[in-house]
């Protein structure tokens, strides 16, 4: 995996999280591990870094099973790398998305060449 690929990964991680954590504050990092098919240790390791670069806070508090339980919640720095992150990401799945339906573009003519030189694509009646 090249280095921007694993920056990649890492922003969507990122990404992932902060927008869990807008939608549900009070979830353990247990659940968002598991919501986000993250591993407990990453996900651990990412909210960390995200309290130490001042995008998340988080509270701690005693819920009814008398544990100790943190509330997450977004800074206002945090909100806005939220969206820079978010616009980076539209940004590249568009891209993404583009290259995708060129290649569709390019298949879709080249099976209509070999359909129409060989006659199965008619004899299949199915349309693509």
């Amino acid at each position: 995996m090249t280095l921007s690929n694993k920056h990649d990964l890492e922003s969507e991680e990122i990404l992932k999280v902060l927008r869990e954590i807008t939608q549900t504050p009070e979830m353990t990092q247990r659940e968002l591990s598991s919501r986000l098919g993250i591993s407990l240790g990453k996900v651990n390791f990412l909210v960390n870094a995200l309290i130490q670069k001042g995008l998340i806070k988080a509270h701690n508090f005693k819920n009814s099973n008398n544990k100790k339980v943190y509330l997450y919640y977004l800074t206002p720095t945090g909100l806005e790398e939220k969206a820079k992150i978010t616009y980076r990401f539209l940004k590249r799945k568009m891209k993404e998305y583009e290259q995708l339906e060129e290649q569709i573009r390019l298949l879709k003519k080249e099976v209509g060449e070999v359909g129409t030189s060989s006659g199965t694509e008619a004899s299949s009646g199915r349309q693509l």
